[in-house]
């Protein structure tokens, strides 16, 4: 159009030339000068034509400059200008919150000043309304771009086309009717764009003050913490988390990033990138909320193995249950059944009603009553216990539906025999003291392992590991839904005759367990840190009930199985006194005195190591 309009200058210039060298041509010094009057006169005439020509395109030129050249240049300079005004506007507003969310994040969890607090809150909300309006402001001028862009090449067309018609109409009698009609309907379709303009402007100014006017309680982050309304069935999610990064050996940074999950995977997509990038594999991990201690709501993906894998802040109560929750769904791969968020509903109704933490035996055998909407379906897709290719009994086979699970250590057996002594309790918290549970004299074997327990949970049967396994899976998983991260540590002392749970900060024997009791025991098969045991305890109306017990050791399940059937041999062949001493030289011993062999004195019967107990064997 710059080309179009020059063009139409240069011919307004050359035109002008052109008339005087007409008018000067009878000044020429010619050798033939004779005859040239009839010439001079008609090129005195072309002249006065050029000149009126002259005129017509010095209007077309004023015209193409005001209808074709200002109007692309206007939108050029203007609306162009103004969005990307816009544009730098509401970067200013971004960083300023990010900012502010970043004073926000570092508020410390212990020690609330609840001046900064109320200060650093007000300047965050204050930013998510200036980013809100910023935001707003540069949406409706991109919303108006998409039609200014359309009327912005028709607009200098119409202005070229009306110059050329009135150039033709007053120069040459030119004129063709049909481009009249198609550049009225040209016009009648740029005012219907700009009538929807106004419109779609209109709808956009109103929708603007409707989010504008809305309680100022919406910008204050967790703002519902009370009663936050979580929907526990999500089996995707999106949104900004803190990523922690370690720094140094000690030292770490968080950074703010935009993340979302895809099929089984956590994606990431830091400011300014065109598409995400993979962060973790969800498939068959594990997600449980941690305590920080600088941050708050705070969670931990484990990946299958048990190796620790990425801690992540979220910025409520509320996005930090529902991404623990909306995690868990995906590790179970319930992501590529055909309903998922059908299956999604049925396992968390499920796992509310049949998983419920509990601390008394007495309630445990009352809500232990068998579900009948729990199908094997609903648990197909959890994927914590490892797979097997035999017959694999049936959920409802080894655990019935609806069995409560314990998350304290206390011993039924404790508790029948707290219940029925006729006394006063000495201590109310269910611990016993050493006597209570008297260690046989001459015990032949004594290792100590540290563990923290998960849950303990009534089984129907003994008679396979799979009750192990199952019992594994509903712990992790209701400690997932419920949130609970937090484990009892102790000391789990393996003999030839018990196994004990000793308080390592008091030495108070928690719970005693007959190792001829202890019926079935193993670890899991893909991570090592989990074992657990199935004991058969009597009842008070004479019967026996199964309980499994589940913990997490230091990578020392299969050392801790181990021991136990040691044990169990030791019991087996301690009648036989030429077979006790070749299963006592056949026990491996390692360097760090893992498995240690003790000799007992007739006098010593409190049951706890001691140097002048015996030596202790070398590998």
């Amino acid at each position: 159009m710059q080309r179009v309009y020059g063009a139409q200058n240069e011919m307004c210039l050359a035109t002008q030339q052109l008339s005087k060298q007409l008018l000067a041509y009878e000044k020429q010094n010619f050798a033939l000068g004779k005859g040239d009057e009839e010439v001079i006169s008609t090129l005195h005439y072309f002249s006065k034509v050029v000149d009126e020509l002259n005129v017509l395109h010095t209007e077309l030129a004023k015209q193409l400059a005001d209808t074709m050249v200002l109007p692309i240049i206007q939108f050029r300079e203007k609306d162009l200008t103004e969005v990307s005004t816009l544009k730098d506007l509401f970067g200013l507003a971004s960083n300023e919150h990010d900012h502010s969310m970043a004073k926000y994040s570092k508020l410390p969890k212990k020690k609330e000043n609840e001046k900064v607090k109320t200060e650093v809150v007000k300047e965050v909300a204050a930013a998510r309304r200036k980013q809100h309006l910023s935001s707003l402001q540069y949406y409706c001028a991109l919303n108006a771009l998409q039609y200014r862009k359309r009327v912005a090449m028709m607009e200098p067309m119409i202005g070229f086309a009306h110059g050329q018609i009135n150039f033709f109409k007053r120069g040459a009698e030119m004129f063709n009717q049909s481009m009249d009609s198609f550049l009225s309907s040209v016009a009648d379709m740029v005012q219907s764009i700009q009538v929807e303009q106004e419109a779609e402007a209109e709808k956009t100014r109103v929708s603007q003050q409707e989010l504008l006017s809305v309680d100022e309680s919406v910008y204050t982050p967790d703002f519902d913490v009370s009663t936050p309304q979580i929907n526990r069935n999500l089996i995707q999610k999106a949104g900004y988390l803190n990523l922690r990064n370690k720094t140094g050996l000690v030292t770490t940074t968080w950074e703010r990033l935009y993340f979302f999950t895809q099929g089984g995977n956590l994606m990431c997509q830091p400011r300014g990138a065109v598409a995400g990038g993979l962060i973790q594999d969800l498939d068959n991990c594990s997600v449980m909320a941690v305590d920080c201690e600088d941050r708050r709501y705070c969670f931990q993906i484990t990946t299958p193995n048990g190796k620790s894998g990425i801690i992540l802040q979220a910025e409520s109560r509320k996005e930090n249950e529902e991404w623990i929750c909306a995690i868990n769904n995906i590790s179970r791969q319930i992501y590529l059944t055909d309903n998922p968020e059908a299956v999604a509903i049925k396992l968390n109704q499920t796992a509310l009603q049949a998983v419920t933490p509990i601390t008394s035996y007495g309630k445990k055998q009352e809500s232990s009553r068998p579900s009948q909407n729990l199908k094997n379906s609903e648990m197909e897709n959890d994927k914590i216990v490892p797979k097997t290719t035999v017959n694999v009994p049936e959920p409802e086979q080894l655990i019935a539906p609806g069995t409560p699970i314990q998350f304290d250590i206390v011993l039924p057996a404790t508790e029948f025999l707290d219940q029925n002594r006729g006394g006063r309790r000495v201590n109310p918290f269910g611990e016993t003291e050493d006597d209570t549970f008297p260690e046989a004299e001459d015990s032949l074997l004594q290792q100590m392992f540290i563990v923290r327990f998960l849950g303990s949970m009534a089984v129907n049967t003994d008679s396979t590991a799979e009750v192990i396994y199952e019992a594994m899976r509903q712990v992790l998983a209701a400690r997932a839904i419920h949130n609970i991260f937090r484990m009892t540590e102790t000391h789990l002392m393996v003999t030839s005759q018990t196994l004990r749970l000793i308080d390592p900060q008091t030495q108070v024997t928690r719970a005693n367990f007959e190792l001829t009791s202890v019926t079935q025991f193993a670890a899991h098969q893909e991570n090592k840190r989990l074992v657990g045991f199935v004991v058969r305890m009597p009842e008070s109306t004479g019967g026996e009930s199964l309980s499994t017990y589940i913990f997490e050791s230091n990578s020392e399940g299969e050392k801790i199985c181990y021991a136990i059937n040691l044990g169990k041999e030791i019991i087996e062949v301690q009648k036989d006194p030429e077979a006790l001493a070749r299963l006592m030289l056949s026990i491996p011993l390692t360097n760090d005195g893992k498995y240690v062999l003790l000799n007992h004195p007739p006098d010593d019967t409190d049951g706890s190591p001691s140097e002048n107990r015996g030596a202790e064997s070398e590998a």
